[in-house]
């Protein structure tokens, strides 16, 4: 058997296909995945944390381009 990958454009799409599915008996799941590595995402999140903690510093544009 093959292994089809559905990429709706939004949720009247997606709907439509879950109904079809079913009504045909296919088995399906939804998998949610990120296309981030786990580590790349905690970096994000400690930068968010230390932005709500004030850990910044501020550059303005002139600084950046010394």
């Amino acid at each position: 058997m093959e292994t089809l990958l559905v990429y709706p454009e939004n949720n009247k799409q997606l709907k439509a296909l879950k109904d079809v599915m079913t009504a045909l008996n296919v088995k399906f799941e939804k998998k949610e995945e990120s296309p981030y590595y786990p580590e790349f995402i905690k970096k994000i999140e400690r930068g968010d944390k230390n932005i709500l903690q004030g850990k910044t510093t501020k550059i303005t544009l002139d600084e950046i381009w010394k």
